[in-house]
């Protein structure tokens, strides 16, 4: 059994929590998070958050550690945000930004053109002798874990020679070509 909830949440100083009618609202320098939650009562006591279920049924449990992990990722997020980077591998693969608005070689007879929300902080970096990099950033980790997918599935990481857009540090399973 999980005990992730039981943990108390710290609350790190230029961040208010607000918790009314089952909706958590989470401020802070970066931006502000709501979040609706049922099943589990969450308390704010001496400068940290408490998350506690009613009964030890199997749906509060899960409810339990579920709410504790999201209220943890608001709070994170509104103070220090969260950054997911994407490598593209490949010959001819290019990324390029203006803006919102992201611009992907990936060997197709067209460029893919994606604007993104206006949450995300996007950022791309093209050294010479080195695969193209793109940054998300946003305090909403949700949102960039979301997106950063969305952009993974329009060339998936092939598993003989490993072409495709990957996350930065990610380890692939690499197969066995033909054998002669």
């Amino acid at each position: 059994m999980s005990r992730i909830g039981n943990n108390p949440i710290a609350v790190p100083e230029g961040v208010t929590i607000d918790i009314k009618d089952d909706v958590v609202t989470v401020k802070g320098k970066l931006g502000e998070l709501k979040q609706n939650f049922s099943g589990v009562s969450i308390e704010l006591e001496d400068g940290q958050v408490l998350v506690k279920r009613p009964s030890d049924s199997k749906e509060h449990k899960a409810k339990h550690g579920l709410y504790r992990s999201l209220v943890l990722n608001m709070v994170n997020g509104v103070s220090k945000g969260w950054t997911k980077e994407l490598e593209l591998v490949g010959v001819g693969y290019r990324a390029s930004n203006q803006g919102q608005v992201l611009d992907l070689a990936l060997g197709f007879s067209h460029n893919i053109v994606m604007e993104l929300a206006p949450e995300v902080k996007l950022e791309t970096v093209s050294e010479k002798g080195k695969n193209p990099i793109v940054k998300l950033t946003s305090h909403d980790k949700q949102l960039v874990g979301q997106i950063a997918a969305k952009i993974r599935a329009f060339r998936k990481p092939e598993p003989y020679k490993g072409k495709g857009i990957k996350f930065v540090g990610e380890e692939l399973r690499r197969k066995a070509g033909k054998s002669a």
